[in-house]
């Protein structure tokens, strides 16, 4: 089994070197920008690593050689010269997403260049135990395996977790909403499958993928809220790396007290952003279940009455109280606001801006940008994707895939 520490695409410098023995860095260079910023012609990769032409070929040519990116001539409206050759990240390597939550476990595949490919959400009557988790989210892996072509590779698998995760062995310290504690899931999830897994928690992962691929791309400062069946999670990019903390714990911004209200959270904590703003809440009295956000948003447009605009717009001031406070704390460029709370967002967008004024300094607020998250359902099947690829990155030349059929080489 492997697990290691996320190590974000865009963490390192994308500064190459000439020198032969480190011709592994230049390697993961040049996948990391690709990563970064899309499909570029050689021109460009030349000019962002400060590599010389040649050296770029020479390294491209490799990387295609490896299965890793594919060339193809640029689309160009003009007429003179011969158009550029335009490198880009295959889509013929992949990873699975897992992410287990408290009414279904939803299984993807993501390919190399950021797609997601395929998806299967298995709904669940009850909260699943770990190892009903585990063997759900293999059987589904399984069917979705048997989907692949003949020629993909897989990198691993990448698991979101919405709870306390710990790094280095792959263990869920705790899930409060699914009542797992001190769950080796990592483990559990290689033995069955037999392929590397990866772990993190989810809002985390969320906020990695949208600094990324959505919408806090460019920004530095970044504070990520997404709210799910199971509470809500944050992450916070401070000068474009994650927050930690000291034991990897860091951005659980939906525990953070705002009121002195009796209502408990998930983790038995009163009066928290989650224990106000509640997904179950709005579901009840819309009389639905089993539906996704995209469902949820369009019932809350078409059902506009008193009681569940009560019901709404008691979530949306809490909400804006708690926005308030993160405001103060990490004075960031941008808030984001993923899964449920992008439903929120949609229901009243001037509601939340003009209250979360009232709860924030004026100086802080100042060229702040707040806007739902970009990458929608896919979310965290992007995030949790990024950790296996995290591996294929760092050390290109060295990375084992497993074949997408088994028994094929």
């Amino acid at each position: 089994m492997v697990t290691r520490p996320l190590v974000s695409r865009t963490i390192q410098a994308t500064t190459g070197n000439n020198r032969e023995h480190i011709r592994r860095h230049n390697l993961s260079a040049i996948l990391r920008l690709l990563s970064q910023s899309g499909p570029m012609p050689r021109s460009a990769l030349t000019q962002r690593t400060g590599l010389n032409r040649s050296t770029i070929s020479g390294l491209v040519a490799e990387l295609v050689e490896l299965g890793l990116v594919v060339e193809a001539e640029a689309v160009t409206t003009q007429g003179v010269g011969r158009p550029s050759l335009m490198v880009s990240l295959t889509d013929d390597v992949v990873a699975f997403s897992v992410h287990p939550d408290i009414d279904a476990i939803t299984v993807g595949v993501v390919t190399f260049s950021g797609k997601v490919i395929h998806k299967i959400r298995q709904v669940t009557q009850v909260q699943p135990a770990a190892t009903t988790a585990a063997e759900v989210a293999n059987d589904l892996i399984t069917k979705l395996r048997a989907q692949l072509s003949p020629h993909m590779r897989i990198a691993g698998v990448g698991v979101a977790i919405p709870g306390q995760v710990r790094h280095a062995d792959g263990v869920v310290r705790l899930a409060p909403h699914l009542n797992w504690i001190e769950v080796p899931f990592a483990r559990m999830l290689n033995q069955l499958s037999g392929l590397p897994v990866f772990i993190d928690n989810d809002a985390s992962l969320g906020s990695i993928a949208e600094r990324d691929f959505g919408a806090g791309r460019g920004f530095k400062e970044i504070v990520y809220l997404f709210g799910g069946s199971g509470g809500i999670g944050g992450g916070v990019i401070h000068d474009g790396q994650p927050l930690r903390g000291a034991a990897g714990y860091a951005g659980e911004l939906g525990h953070v007290r705002i009121s002195d209200s009796l209502p408990e959270d998930y983790s038995g904590l009163s009066g928290t952003l989650e224990s106000l703003v509640s997904r179950e809440a709005l579901l009840a009295v819309l009389k639905l279940t089993g539906v996704d956000d995209d469902e949820l948003r369009a019932a809350l447009a078409k059902d506009p009455s008193a009681k569940v605009r009560k019901v709404a717009e008691a979530q949306i001031d809490a909400l804006a109280i708690a926005i308030g406070n993160f405001v103060n704390i990490f004075n960031p460029e941008i808030i984001l606001l993923a899964g449920y709370l992008s439903v929120l967002f949609a229901f009243d967008p001037d509601r939340l801006l003009s209250r979360f004024r009232w709860s924030s300094l004026t100086a802080s607020q100042d060229r702040l940008i707040l806007r739902p998250a970009e990458l929608g359902a896919n979310l965290l099947m992007v995030g949790a994707a990024q950790m296996p690829f995290d591996r294929v990155v760092h050390d290109p030349a060295t990375i084992t895939f497993i074949p997408a059929r088994p028994g094929k080489k």
